[in-house]
């Protein structure tokens, strides 16, 4: 800091009173105070060449001229007079005002040219910030996730539907549409548009007797948007041949408006992968067999891209970008991959579920409440956290910080509610010990925050993935959206309560033949064990036996069982 010039104003004299005149007195001497009266003496001055003094003296005209203390830029000079001391500012403060004007941060909006450098200081409390931290126009997370995505497969053969693709749209449920529209696009300069007409009847977008494929070790990687999803019914993809007299059909979107997020949203462009394990049924000289194998893989000269919309509405629109070939998840995972999940951080995963896993040689992932953890019997604690990551190879991963945000979904809260959770909860997991990047969205919904901000996209600042409810498709490896993952929930024992039977699951057929000869990711949702059948009283529950079937039925396929984490640590 620097001293300030006082006085040399012409209104910096010394001066006497004499009747009703001031009369000049020069060579007057006085004293620096910090105060009016009372106070400390201020001796630290110097005159106008630097030297220092202990007191101030005027001239020859009285004027006064001094250098304070530094960093002082308030004193009161003592003369002596009947009227006691004077209050004197700083006469050099006007330049600096100036200099500070020019150069101030605006509060509604300013940047800093270089770097902004905060030297020292401290704060009683937490420095909260309301709102988010920004820099060069992006949010600032707290602890962003660090982890690679899996590299996307590249396209073995693609249609991207740029000029001349020979592609049309048709079907009895077409209003308008445009095989070359240039106004709505993702990739090339081109995308085909059909407008729908509110029947329900199929519209397609389809192309028969191309050069026949070899769809053996692939799924199909659409790529395509919805304007509004309000009116979808569903969305279904064909492949065959002889103008699809023969064809296999994979039903891979069925849209609900109960459901509390849907994979398909409105107005984005999203990517779907299409699997063999996906197959719903086969027509013509095609056949599908107990176990979900379909009569043959190869030889299809027919695709077609269809969707229903709702009857009787005003119908929609959508867009088809492209349809790739790419390997599936079989050239990783030859016999499939599954991960086990388990939600909110319950006790008996650790007491029920572990004993099971670690005979078997399985590591699971459990998505945590940090709120719940020590919080009494039927919760884990840290210690447990601890030996399953340490011990046993598990993974630790994050569900919601707060018990209360988890119960109302974060689609109820604000997007900075929302950042601040995953703040909390990433910054908990890190300062624990915990390695995991993974999530899953509490009741599964990753739609809109209640202003209006997408879940996934904050969740996509903390966290390498999230997991999802949705189950209509099995996940595949590499996923199309890792912070979309599906995974099939409520697989329980117990009988009339919904979710998913357990029988499903094992039997001939079920999701463990289609994921073991399909070779797909299949991430199973669980929550809490309990101890015997007769205690399974919800669809998020399932007995220590029902699990241990389970687990048995998993091994006996030969299928791998990995955390997510690990699954998408592999790169091919």
């Amino acid at each position: 800091m620097a001293r300030h010039l006082f006085g040399l104003s012409p209104a910096d004299v010394t001066v006497s009173q004499s009747g009703t005149s001031l009369v000049l007195e020069p060579g007057s001497t006085g004293t620096a105070w910090d105060s009016l009266t009372g106070g400390t003496q201020i001796t630290d001055l110097t005159d106008l060449a630097g030297t220092p003094i202990a007191s101030v003296t005027s001239d020859t005209y009285s004027i006064i001229g001094f250098y304070g203390p530094d960093g002082i830029s308030t004193l009161y000079l003592d003369f002596g007079f009947t009227g006691g001391r004077v209050l004197m500012q700083a006469s050099d403060l006007g330049a600096q005002v100036d200099s500070l004007q020019a150069n101030k941060l605006d509060a509604s909006g300013d940047t800093v040219t270089g770097l902004l450098e905060l030297d020292g200081g401290a704060t009683a409390t937490d420095l909260d910030v309301t709102g988010r931290l920004t820099a060069r126009g992006f949010t600032m997370p707290m602890l962003p996730r660090q982890g690679r995505l899996p590299v996307r497969r590249k396209a073995t053969w693609s249609q991207l539907f740029q000029t001349g693709h020979g592609w049309a749209p048709g079907g009895s449920g077409v209003s308008s549409s445009n095989a070359n529209d240039t106004s709505d696009f993702a990739k090339g300069t081109q995308a085909v548009r059909v407008t729908t007409n509110g029947t329900g009847l199929q519209s397609n977008i389809r192309k028969t007797g191309m050069t026949a494929m070899d769809l053996t070790g692939k799924m199909m990687r659409l790529t395509f948007k919805v304007d509004d999803v309000t009116n979808l019914d569903r969305i279904v993809f064909y492949v065959g041949t002889s103008n699809l007299v023969n064809y296999f059909q994979f039903n891979f979107h069925t849209h609900s408006t109960t459901a509390s997020s849907n994979y398909v949203q409105s107005g984005e462009w999203v990517t779907v992968h299409v699997s063999w394990a996906d197959l719903g049924g086969a027509s013509g000289s095609y056949s599908v067999n107990a176990n979900g194998t379909p009569s043959t893989t190869t030889g299809f000269t027919d695709m077609s891209f269809a969707l229903y919309d709702k009857a009787p509405t005003a119908g929609l629109t959508f867009h088809l970008q492209s349809i790739e070939l790419v390997p599936d998840t079989a050239t990783t995972f030859p016999n499939g991959v599954v991960s086990i999940t388990f939600d909110d951080s319950w006790q008996s995963v650790y007491d029920l579920a572990r004993p099971k896993m670690d005979a078997l040689g399985f590591a699971g992932t459990i998505y945590n409440i940090v709120e719940y953890i020590d919080s009494g019997s039927t919760r884990l604690s840290l210690s447990e956290m601890r030996s399953l990551q340490n011990v046993s190879g598990w993974e630790m991963g994050g569900h919601s910080f707060s018990a209360a945000n988890h119960g109302v979904g974060f689609q109820a809260l604000t997007a900075d509610v929302v950042a601040k959770d995953f703040q909390l909860m990433r910054a908990w997991l890190v300062d624990k010990g915990f390695t995991s990047e993974h999530f899953a969205y509490p009741h599964g919904a990753f739609g809109l925050t209640s202003d209006g901000v997408p879940v996934d996209q904050l969740a996509a600042q903390y966290f390498t993935s999230a997991r999802s409810i949705i189950s209509e498709t099995i996940e595949t490896f590499a996923p199309a959206i890792p912070h979309r993952l599906k995974s099939p929930t409520g697989i329980n024992d117990g009988t009339g309560l919904g979710g998913i039977p357990l029988t499903s699951m094992t039997s001939t057929g079920g999701k463990l033949d289609r994921c073991a000869n399909s070779g797909d990711w299949l991430i199973l949702a669980m929550h809490e064990i309990k101890s015997s059948v007769g205690a399974v009283t919800d669809a998020t529950h399932i007995s220590q036996a029902g699990f241990n079937t389970l687990m048995d039925g998993i091994a006996a396929r030969g299928i791998p069982v990995l955390p997510v984490g690990d699954v998408l640590r592999y790169y091919s």
